[in-house]
């Protein structure tokens, strides 16, 4: 079609629900207008039909038919703009700053801070990288997420083009990100891979992943046990191959060892007793990413307090975690499948769905 309009989706949207990204950026198209483009077939992602709470992903390509009369469209309004950050808000996101150079910069996320705001989310990183702007007034950009519970080393940039380059890292995989977890009961051996496809769950709004062998996108973490105590709990080290949603959460109950505090994929089963704190322990340890200015840049991010806690009230050593692991014989990674319980739709934890 001549008149056919595509806009990419740029990394500060990534995540977001296509609808959303109508607001942010053709905000005179009015949703009744974007709902009869999907129902039609008019407006595709990546050349898919889709439907407006879709979410999207930075790269992808939104395609638009021609321009339609003004009588369907609204007024352009100009977006409302952001209060502006208190004292208070600005040191606290410059308290996270644990690494800087001429492209962006490595946060230490703490847990229980979204990344990105949503309709009942108000109080998020996104929104208090204002408090990281330069001189003329240009606030660094989001290169990817973790979870609102998950802690640790999180990549802003400074400009667009070095989002652009970042963005590439991580969706080319050439990006490396390793995690800490605890997880509940030891794995069989010491390291392994999990290759378990993974879809969104039906019924939970595209908030919850399960295993999907028939048709879900390719999943795969390497995992390695760092310590245990006993048969009670591991900590572990993960490494995601591939960037799907809540993969690590996924995999790891998927085996059957959840992460501790993850009651949403774990249930009652996700927690230890003992005075081990209820939060999730999943923290982003380390991250390893070329940097146009730097050549490289290699962060490490402390744990928060509840987890270095848990950790010590188990008795492991936080020195141990960054231990180089011990030298292999050259073999293929061993393989971990799904538990059969949990392989189509986690049956297991069916009982405790909405539980956070």
């Amino acid at each position: 079609m001549a008149d056919t309009r595509t806009f990419r989706v740029d990394v500060d949207d990534d995540g977001i629900r296509l609808d959303r990204w109508f607001k942010r950026h053709q905000p005179d198209v009015n949703f009744n207008l974007v709902s009869r483009w999907a129902r039609t077939g008019q407006l595709r992602v990546d050349g898919k039909r889709v439907v407006p709470g879709e979410r999207i992903s930075a790269g992808q390509e939104i395609r638009l038919p021609p321009v339609e009369p003004d009588k369907e469209r609204r007024p352009r309004r100009d977006k409302p703009r952001r209060d502006p950050l208190t004292a208070e808000e600005t040191e606290y996101v410059r308290s996270m700053v644990i690494y800087e150079d001429a492209d962006g910069f490595v946060l230490n996320k703490p847990p229980g801070l979204a990344t990105q705001g949503g309709t009942k989310t108000t109080h998020h990183l996104d929104r208090l990288l204002d408090g990281l702007a330069d001189d003329d007034g240009n606030r660094p950009k989001l290169v990817h997420r973790l979870d609102k519970d998950t802690s640790g080393a999180l990549l802003v940039a400074k400009t667009a083009r070095t989002a652009n380059l970042f963005s590439k890292s991580f969706s080319g995989r050439t990006a490396k990100k390793v995690y800490w977890a605890l997880v509940v009961g030891v794995p069989s051996g010491d390291e392994g891979q999990i290759d378990a496809p993974l879809s969104k769950q039906p019924g939970t709004g595209g908030e919850k992943m399960q295993i999907d062998e028939a048709n879900g996108q390719p999943a795969r973490t390497r995992w390695r046990v760092i310590d245990r105590a006993g048969n009670r709990a591991a900590w572990v080290e993960l490494q995601p191959l591939t960037g799907r949603t809540h993969q690590l959460r996924a995999h790891m109950m998927a085996i059957g060892h959840p992460i501790v505090g993850d009651g949403k994929y774990g249930g009652q089963d996700a927690f230890l007793t003992g005075g081990i704190s209820r939060k999730l322990h999943l923290h982003a340890r380390r991250l390893r990413i070329d940097s146009p200015s730097k050549g490289k840049i290699d962060v490490r991010a402390d744990l928060p307090e509840h987890f270095a806690q848990s950790l010590d009230m188990i008795g492991f050593e936080i020195a141990a975690g960054d231990a180089a692991a011990p030298q292999r014989q050259q073999r293929a990674p061993r393989t971990a499948k799904p538990k059969p319980d949990s392989r189509r739709g986690e049956r297991r934890t069916r009982s405790n769905r909405g539980r956070k």
